[in-house]
């Protein structure tokens, strides 16, 4: 049985080499919609992967307030988009004021420029530094850690130092085999005295975390004095079942600040970190779900075209059936030849489709800085999908075959 089995597959790869050029085109076929399924599942995985992991650092016990939401709401055409005012300086240091509830720690921030040049003796970066003006609790409420140095402190802040926490990237660019710390830089013709070197983030959509320096607020609002800048608070609970209290807490305290009256809306947005977690969640699956309608689209014509394939080799090969039939072949042993041929064309079509799906993925995760991981699930399925495409192109194909007759099909030319 095993040395039968092992000569039709023999006459398979046989059959496959005498028609090499419509095998090719057979398999492009089912490795493009392979190619679909893995390439779009392991872009929209490596998407996920970033942005749970930048929204997950700040902690699942940390909120935002801001000028508006993470995602605005849809409009209609009758209807204004509501602008909301900007936050303000006066707004956060009232907020910082006012805010008291326990077990909470307070950041400001606000970012000075994204376009800053910035200088160590005779080098200095491209215009494309962030400069972010902030407290003494923005690092650790925005989930960062200080790899080197230390962090801004209470006094930093109280006496206006100039000093500065850079990024890692910032380190390679001006301090490549010398240790940053206590090293002097200057922003905007001004001079920073280097206490602390951040842990390495990473790029997300082109926007590189680790090429950014922070200086303490009153320092950075001095240098930028655009009067339009708009700030940012969040806010960290130690205790996470004080998480919503928290909130409710901070809404109210706000509202305050900006005058609002109880039937007005809020004029600014407020986020958690564990909301942007689930909307990130809800729009990756509305992407998981189009890259499945799009693959199973393809892989339906690449089952047609297989079939189709099957069909047309099976007439051709009529008269060789006929002769194996002669020679005493059963029904099964015909069977069994053409039903490998489909499944060896399947794999071959997935196995490429898989290995051309997983370059995309890591392609589009280079190309918007994306945190690409190997596509596990995604592998297993398009290996499944392929190996039911085969089956069900191959089954009518390798029926028909086992069913000829073997007189019928020594006359056929």
């Amino acid at each position: 049985m095993f040395s039968l089995a092992r000569e039709n597959v023999k006459i398979a790869f046989g059959s496959i080499k005498s028609q090499l050029l419509r095998t090719i085109l057979t398999v492009l076929i089912i490795a493009i919609g392979i190619m679909a399924l893995v390439g779009i599942l392991s872009g929209v995985s490596a998407l996920e992967n970033t942005l749970s992991s930048n929204f997950s650092s700040m902690g699942s016990n940390t909120f935002n307030i801001q000028r508006y939401e993470f995602t605005a709401q849809r409009q209609s055409s009758r209807e204004r988009q509501k602008v909301n005012p900007v936050i303000s300086y006066r707004n956060v240091k009232e907020f910082e004021e006012s805010y008291d509830y326990p077990f909470t720690r307070v950041a400001v921030v606000f970012t000075g420029t994204v376009t800053a040049e910035v200088k160590y003796d005779n080098t200095k970066t491209d215009p494309e530094v962030i400069i972010l003006g902030a407290n003494e609790n923005f690092i650790e409420n925005s989930g960062l850690e200080v790899e080197n140095g230390r962090s801004l402190n209470f006094f930093d802040i109280e006496n206006s130092n100039a000093v500065a926490v850079i990024g890692s990237d910032l380190q390679k660019a001006l301090f490549p085999e010398e240790n940053p710390i206590d090293k002097v830089v200057s922003i905007r013709g001004s001079k920073f005295r280097v206490i602390g070197v951040l842990k390495e983030k990473g790029a997300t959509f082109g926007n590189n975390q680790d090429l950014r320096a922070i200086i303490p607020i009153q320092k950075a609002r001095s240098i930028f004095t655009n009067p339009r800048i708009n700030y940012g608070l969040s806010v960290k609970v130690d205790k996470q079942d004080m998480l919503q209290a928290a909130q409710d807490d901070a809404i109210l305290t706000f509202r305050n600040i900006r005058g609002l009256n109880p039937v007005e809306d809020n004029d600014f947005g407020i986020e958690r970190s564990d909301d942007l977690l689930n909307r990130v969640a809800e729009n990756t699956a509305a992407l998981y779900i189009a890259a499945w309608i799009i693959s199973i689209i393809t892989i339906f014509g690449s089952t047609i075209a297989l079939m189709n394939i099957m069909l047309v080799s099976v007439t051709e090969r009529t008269r060789e059936i006929g002769v194996r039939k002669a020679l005493g072949a059963k029904r099964r042993t015909i069977a069994f030849q053409f039903f490998m041929e489909t499944i060896i064309i399947g794999q071959l079509g997935g196995l490429i489709g898989i290995l051309l799906g997983i370059l995309i993925g890591w392609g589009v995760a280079s190309a918007f800085g994306l945190q690409f991981s190997t596509p596990w699930v995604a592998m297993i399925w398009a290996t499944s999908i392929a190996f039911i495409v085969a089956v069900i192109s191959g089954l009518y194909p390798a029926t028909k075959a086992a069913k000829l007759d073997p007189i019928e099909s020594l006359r056929y030319e």
